[in-house]
């Protein structure tokens, strides 16, 4: 594997990409949006269900490439009862890092920091903000259950 794939694909990466967590479709979500991209047909569905405006829960599943499964599992755990404020400024950070080449991560990103690499192939940029995508669009929803809402993937 190359120097720039090597950072791409940390162990942590990897591990989330084989081992993904919190992969499933809770029935009792209270929210959710889809994320596609309709360059490659990847698409994640997120599940949120909001207690007083915390995530007591959030799971993700659908079809996803190794970049896009590994920050859907990555995005979970960092997410778990955390509440709508907190989530919605993680979430900006966590974009923030990926579009700034360079940069020192936020030591508050954790183990999200494993998908800094990204910005260096802007191809697989997508795949990383896939699920990052619907959590946004679920946050966005309203108290009671949504249908899914697709959020079609920019092309860059």
């Amino acid at each position: 594997m190359s120097a720039p794939a090597d950072g791409l694909y940390q162990d942590v990466v990897l591990e989330h990409c084989k081992h993904p967590r919190n992969r499933r479709a809770p029935a009792d979500a209270s929210h959710r949006a889809r994320g596609e991209n309709p360059l490659c047909g990847d698409h994640i569905e997120v599940y949120l269900r909001l207690d007083d405006g915390h995530i007591h829960d959030i799971a993700f599943d659908g079809v996803g490439c190794a970049i896009a499964t590994a920050s859907a599992s990555l995005m979970t755990e960092a997410m778990m009862g955390v509440d709508r404020h907190d989530a919605q400024r993680l979430l900006e950070r966590f974009r923030q890092m990926l579009a700034a080449p360079g940069a020192t991560p936020d030591p508050e990103l954790g183990p999200l920091r494993a998908l800094r690499g990204v910005h260096d192939f802007p191809g697989r940029l997508q795949c990383a903000n896939l699920a990052w995508d619907a959590l946004h669009a679920a946050l966005q929803a309203g108290t009671a259950p949504q249908p899914v809402a697709a959020i079609a993937g920019n092309a860059s």
